[in-house]
């Protein structure tokens, strides 16, 4: 059992007693930053304005609170022994980047060019096409911590799956979107790439390793300190996401009200994509006998999207008003109800994964 046990306990069978209540307070939430957003837009306005580089600040220091008590739990001799367990790490790098972009795009072009053809002027289609590509080409780096916790993941191996991800990301990011979209040159947002990994990576990794170190240093090493540490912090990683949450609906929320149909139909190629590589990752880590606190977050990695990076992207080949930067964000909103239903899953069926060798 992992350390990560001891921060938030989903039952073992079925749905929590947490878990459930969760999904209600996220739902109120998602109301919440609905009718917030729209009932003072100016207050919202001012709040998404705080960012640098694409990276919203009040988002960065919610998610900090989020995936903090996961940080202190990393057992970096862990970290070093990753390479002994190299299943789950072959399957979130296969999955993320010779899979994920591919079905991306094919489902964009399923649903725009013939669902939703009649429905979808051909121009405006292969903006929300464009933006669904960029998209799948940028897999998580920050939220994944949240849902390796919430499913009891190894937080040292989560740890070198995210990072063996965005270290790809750097030189794959660019080609494959440059591919996929028919255009010559990518112009990668740097400042936002590489902010966004020191501010959700490296800086509360190493403040989780000064935190860890002090707590075994005082209790002569007993790693029960760290558990009761991380147990403590449980309400406000609850409370970050909560916000999160209310922030993400917030900023978009005239959006919502006023074109429903559209991010009704923009949202249903990511979600079919968001269950379809999950349970593609998922599924191969069964039956490579890759064990659990492996196999949830390999198969959560790829599920989950690396949005600020996305968004950047798309404003700066599209325009700020562009399809395409609509259907990332799109992207953000749906994310968090799908990965919370994701980790629901993964959790219903623990059981049926024997001990294996990673």
């Amino acid at each position: 059992m992992t350390t990560a046990t001891a921060d938030i306990e989903p039952a073992a069978a079925g749905l929590g007693l947490f878990e459930k209540w969760l999904s209600v307070w996220v739902a109120a939430a998602i109301l919440g930053g609905v009718g917030l957003g729209n009932a003072a837009p100016e207050l919202f306005a001012a709040l998404a304005a705080l960012e640098y580089a694409s990276v919203n600040l009040v988002v960065a220091v919610l998610i900090w609170a989020m995936i903090f008590p996961m940080m202190v739990a990393v057992d970096f001799g862990a970290v070093r022994r990753a390479g002994d367990k190299p299943k789950g790490l072959i399957i979130t790098l296969a999955v993320n980047w010779l899979v994920k972009p591919f079905t991306m795009a094919a489902l964009g072009v399923l649903f725009f060019e013939v669902v939703f053809a009649d429905l979808i002027a051909p121009a405006d289609a292969q903006q929300y096409i464009a933006g669904l590509i960029l998209l799948g080409a940028a897999p998580c780096t920050a939220m994944v911590f949240v849902w390796s916790q919430l499913t009891r993941g190894d937080p040292a191996y989560t740890l070198v799956q995210v990072a063996a991800n965005d270290l790809i990301m750097i030189v794959a990011f660019a080609p494959i979107v440059a591919l996929l979209l028919g255009v010559t040159d990518i112009a990668v947002p740097w400042e936002t790439l590489l902010l966004s990994v020191a501010l959700y990576v490296v800086v509360p990794l190493a403040a989780g390793a000064f935190v860890r170190r002090r707590l075994l240093a005082s209790h002569a090493g007993d790693e029960r300190a760290v558990a009761d540490f991380t147990g403590r912090m449980k309400p406000l990683s609850v409370i970050g996401l909560l916000a999160t949450v209310l922030l993400l609906f917030g900023f978009q929320a005239e959006t919502i009200v006023a074109r429903p149909l559209l991010v009704v139909l923009i949202a249903v190629p990511i979600i079919v994509q968001s269950y379809g590589i999950f349970f593609i990752a998922y599924g191969w880590a069964k039956a490579w006998n890759v064990p659990h606190a492996i196999a949830a977050p390999c198969a959560l990695i790829g599920t989950s999207n690396f949005f600020e990076l996305a968004v950047a992207v798309a404003i700066g080949l599209f325009g700020l008003g562009s399809g395409a930067a609509l259907a990332t964000v799109v992207g953000v909103l749906v994310e968090v109800p799908v990965m919370l239903s994701l980790v629901a899953i993964a959790n219903r069926t623990r059981g049926s994964f024997a001990p294996g060798d990673g």
